[in-house]
Formats: C-alpha cells, structure tokens, sequence
C-alpha cells in the first residue's frame, strides 16, 4: 500500500504540474486513482454513455485522502465534491459532463481523440512560459498543501486501511467482483 500510494503521489504531482497542456481521453471505467489522474490533466474528454466516473472511496468504506479531495475541489466546486465523495457517487458521462468533471464527451475513441488534440492546439501560439506560470501559480496553493501534509495523509491512509472495519468492507469488494466475472 505505501508504494501504490507513494507512486500515485508522484505522478499525479507530475501530471497536475507538467509545464505543458495535457489531455485525458476516458475509455472506461474511471473510479478512484483513475478518476484522481484524468482530474489532473488539463482536459477530460469521455467517451460515454456506458462508463462512469467519480470516487467512490466511501463506498468501499474507505475515506479518499485529503490530496483526493482537494483535486475534486479544483475541478468541480467544494459542495458537488462534498456530496459526490460522501455518497460515493459515479457519475454517467452525461452527468459529468454537467458538472464539469469532464469537459466533453464523445461516442467513440476517433472522435475523442480529434476532441483531445482540438484542445491541445488551443495553445500553438501560447508562450509556453506564460502557459507554464499561469498553471503553477492557479495549481499552486492544492499542491503545497500536498507537499506539506503529505507524511500526515499518508499516515492517516495507513492507519484506516489496516482496521477491520475496512479490511472487511475491501474484502466484500473484490468477492462482489469475482462474482460478476
């Protein structure tokens, strides 16, 4: 557990500050870490109607970390983040769509990757320094409080996760998928 969440840690961190624009086609399923990584990017485009996508830590009864949180917050708003993590919420492409954890949709991988790079050519005539300080500085203040709580939210992760109460809830989890193979 304290490797996945070290290196999910440092991606995400990678991905949410890289100096340049990045774009998240959606092919599937995105709950949890998938969610957490399309959220870092720049763009979300979905590829919908069937998937879905959200944190639905709570759920499984498990508390998604701070950093989760504070992302949720930048993308779609501190009240639609609030009840969307406390309900375990996964949300249609339609209805993500309409709140802005993603940013279009479309019905097959073609046209999701026009819509990808459509975006990305957005900036061909942006100075990439410009581009680059105006992402730090907006991204600045959700990745500081990262770094600085980093060891506390971690220590809390660990802490949760080995109780019995979640180790039982996990363990039914992955039975109910078992069952649906």
């Amino acid at each position: 557990l304290a490797g996945y969440l070290a290196n999910l840690h440092d991606t995400w961190i990678s991905l949410y500050m890289t100096s340049f624009p990045t774009v998240s086609v959606i092919n599937g399923h995105s709950l949890g870490g998938g969610c957490l990584i399309a959220m870092g990017c720049d763009y979300r485009v979905m590829i919908g109607p069937n998937y879905t996508i959200g944190l639905n830590e709570t759920k499984l009864g498990v508390v998604p970390p701070k950093w989760f949180q504070d992302t949720m917050f930048a993308v779609i708003g501190q009240r639609k983040a609030e009840v969307s993590m406390t309900t375990g919420k996964m949300y249609t492409t339609a209805e993500a769509l309409k709140i802005g954890l993603v940013d279009e949709s479309s019905t097959d991988i073609d046209s999701a990757l026009k819509k990808g790079t459509q975006f990305l050519n957005n900036f061909e005539n942006i100075s990439p320094w410009a581009y680059k300080t105006t992402k730090h500085i907006s991204r600045q203040p959700t990745i500081q409080l990262l770094i600085d709580n980093k060891q506390k939210d971690f220590d809390f992760v660990f802490k949760y996760m080995q109780t019995s109460m979640v180790q039982k809830s996990l363990g039914l989890y992955l039975k109910s998928l078992k069952k649906k193979r």
